[in-house]
């Protein structure tokens, strides 16, 4: 049996496998239950919560506000009693008047304070005899009273015939008295009762009309000052919290607090002007040094407050935005509104947009070299093509344009401008460069006229300007056409008509980007009479865009904001009306756009035709005629002077030094110059009969 269970042990045993890996599991105690709370840490978070909530703070700050209007109610009644009765408002005013240096002032306020001190002393002197006088006129009143009751009572009896009507009106009298008592008596326990919480009250009235409360207790929008009117306290108070110890001192020193360093708070455009007369001591770069710091004080951004300095000395002029106004757009061109209106090169002025005062800006283009300058992307191709187009409506001037970008921003002007060159490349710098060479010819031209002649205006006019000054082309003998040195082509061009084009009314009009002295030369940004910028970067650019003075007086285009202030842009220049004392003006400009191709149809209707040249003739290479051909374009007719500018124009090497003769001898009999009008003209249709001859006997010759 024994075996039988053996074996039976050994059949049913499994084959051995490879053991499974024992998992200890460790017993771990019962962990202690995390201990509860402290009662005083769970009351202290409900606490926090509560005293932090927003409904717990309004309701403090809304207690306390209204409890301390009465305290500086109080605090303010006070001050007006002890001013009402003592000299201590002619002391201040006395004071502030030294402070100031005005001695002529502090000398009337003392003996202003003089004279009240004598009417009070009389006045006093009068009180110890005035007891004798009441009394003595109690006793002459009454016994006249008396007098004329009795009186009055003895008319009664007579009257009545009843001698007890004799004390009749004296009873009368007594019995009025006797009421008056009685309502006095009724009245005047509740008037005891609430006569002191009338007197808070108005306490407290007082307080709540000047917000005598800290800044802290006082409503969210009082604090935040979001669209605050500009008092002369607030502006006094942000000079003060300026940060110029000499300024806080003397303000604080000031009988008036300093309210006579302001001039009168006028409304000025969209905002207000006020004058700032400095204490001595604080000087005005003090102040424009701190212009964002002035700004929030005056509850403000930074590009709503501008800093000038007027004529007047130690002055700071400020003018402040009314919150968001300078972000609203401006009103529409007249240009655009205005489908009459017409250009005068030598007496009108361009409408450009409006200043801060919400003022008509116009400048006026007569012999002004123009220079607009600013970061990419901020208006100064509108800007300046609204200039350009306004100019256009006189039919006397001509232009002759660069369009470096190239991206169709002056199109509108093609059968308006004698030449119109567009595009980025290399190519077209060159091209560019001959155009306002061919204009410095002209000028020499027009220097050699005899004296007395009058020229047309002819604006040159290049647009991104920058790109011609860096070109690193050369020509074949190695002269670079950009650069700014002796022999650079662009740059000699530009200043040979800064030197001595405005006298012959040939104009050098160029807008430039992101200035630097290799983008920008100094000799050409100081030979623009009028200068202006959109938004820049930094301080230096200003500097050369505007030049040190108007910068030193406060133009600051490196402030304006990039995109936010797009089109608006700070012009130094006499051809603008710039308020007294003052080197600059901001100026909001309008901005055209489609209405652009409008204005240009109007311009084309008042010349006779234009044909515009999209390159500049090079080279010896040419046909007098055929070019002739070319430059009267579709007009039937075309003045001969007008001729012979477009031919200079085209090649300034073969036409430039041109006359009437000259154009005179290339016109046979048949396509000679005749009179219309009174004015010599030449005929497109003869030219082309003599060219199409020409060609007919030069094709049997060739046969």
């Amino acid at each position: 049996m024994s075996d039988n269970v053996v074996r039976l042990h050994k059949t049913t045993n499994p084959p051995p496998v490879e053991p499974a890996p024992v998992t200890t599991l460790t017993v771990v105690p019962d962990a202690a239950p995390p201990a509860p709370v402290p009662l005083w840490v769970r009351s202290g978070h409900v606490i926090k919560r509560i005293a932090t909530d927003e409904r717990t703070t309004n309701t403090l700050r809304f207690t306390a506000r209204h409890s301390l209007f009465v305290a500086g109610g109080a605090r303010i009644v006070a001050r007006r009693a002890w001013d009402g009765r003592t000299a201590a408002r002619y002391e201040r005013y006395m004071r502030t008047a030294e402070a100031a240096g005005n001695l002529e002032a502090a000398a009337e306020w003392e003996e202003r304070g003089q004279r009240f001190r004598d009417a009070r002393h009389r006045r006093r002197m009068d009180l110890l005899h005035s007891p004798v006088e009441a009394a003595r006129g109690i006793l002459v009143g009454t016994g006249m009273g008396i007098g004329g009751l009795v009186a009055l009572g003895i008319v009664l009896a007579i009257a009545t015939k009843d001698a007890s009507e004799v004390v009749t009106p004296l009873m009368a009298v007594i019995e009025f008295v006797h009421l008056l008592i009685t309502i006095v008596t009724v009245v005047w326990g509740p008037l005891l009762s609430i006569g002191p919480f009338l007197a808070l009250l108005a306490l407290w009235a007082v307080g709540r009309h000047q917000q005598a409360a800290p800044h802290w207790a006082l409503p969210a929008n009082v604090r935040s000052g979001e669209g605050e009117p500009v008092t002369p306290s607030i502006v006094v108070k942000a000079l003060r919290d300026l940060g110029v110890p000499a300024l806080a001192r003397a303000i604080k020193e000031m009988g008036d607090a300093g309210a006579s360093m302001l001039g009168p708070i006028t409304i000025a455009g969209c905002g207000v002007e006020v004058d700032v007369t400095l204490p001595s001591g604080v000087s005005t770069n003090e102040v424009q040094a701190k212009r964002r710091k002035l700004a929030e004080n005056l509850t403000r951004h930074e590009h709503e407050v501008f800093i000038t300095i007027p004529q007047a000395a130690r002055t700071v002029r400020l003018w402040i935005a009314d919150s968001g106004a300078l972000d609203e757009p401006i009103g529409p061109s007249p240009l655009v509104t205005d489908d009459t209106m017409t250009a005068d090169y030598k007496k009108g002025r361009a409408p450009w947009g409006q200043d801060l005062r919400g003022d008509a800006a116009a400048l006026s283009l007569y012999q002004r070299h123009l220079l607009i300058t600013g970061l990419s992307n901020q208006g100064k191709t509108v800007a300046l093509r609204s200039l350009a187009l306004w100019l256009a409506l006189d039919k006397s001037v001509q232009f002759l344009m660069g369009d470096l970008k190239g991206v169709g921003d002056w199109a509108m002007f093609d059968d308006l401008a004698d030449v119109l060159i567009q595009g980025p490349t290399d190519e077209h710098v060159i091209q560019v460069t001959e155009m306002v060479e061919s204009a410095v010819d002209e000028m020499n031209r027009r220097i050699q006229a005899p004296p007395g002649t009058t020229f047309p205006p002819l604006i040159v006019l290049v647009d991104e300007a920058q790109v011609a000054f860096m070109c690193p082309a050369k020509d074949e003998d190695k002269r670079p056409y950009g650069g700014s040195k002796a022999n650079s082509r662009y740059f000699m061009a530009v200043r040979k008509i800064h030197n001595q084009g405005r006298a012959v009314n040939v104009l050098m009009w160029q807008g430039t980007q992101d200035p630097t002295n290799e983008n920008l030369p100094k000799l050409v940004r100081e030979g623009a009479h009028t200068r202006a910028s959109l938004a820049l970067g930094t301080e230096s650019q200003a500097r050369m865009a505007l030049g040190d003075k108007a910068v030193d007086g406060g133009a600051a285009p490196n402030l304006l904001r990039p995109g936010l202030d797009r089109g608006t842009l700070v012009v130094a220049s006499d051809g603008i009306a710039i308020p007294a004392g003052q080197s600059s003006l901001t100026v909001r400009t309008h901005y055209i756009d489609d209405d652009a191709e409008t204005i240009t149809d109007r311009a084309r209707a008042l010349r006779d035709g234009v044909t515009t040249l999209h390159a500049i003739a090079r080279g010896e290479d040419h046909d007098p005629l055929a070019d002739i051909a070319a430059v009267i374009g579709d007009a039937p007719r075309v003045r001969t002077k007008d001729v012979l500018a477009r031919l200079a124009t085209r090649n300034a090497d073969a036409y430039g030094g041109w006359s009437f003769l000259d154009l005179k001898r290339v016109l046979d009999a048949a396509a000679g110059p005749y009179k219309s009008d009174g004015v010599m003209v030449v005929s497109r249709d003869r030219v082309a009969r003599a060219l199409a001859h020409r060609d007919t006997d030069g094709s049997a010759s060739a046969d």
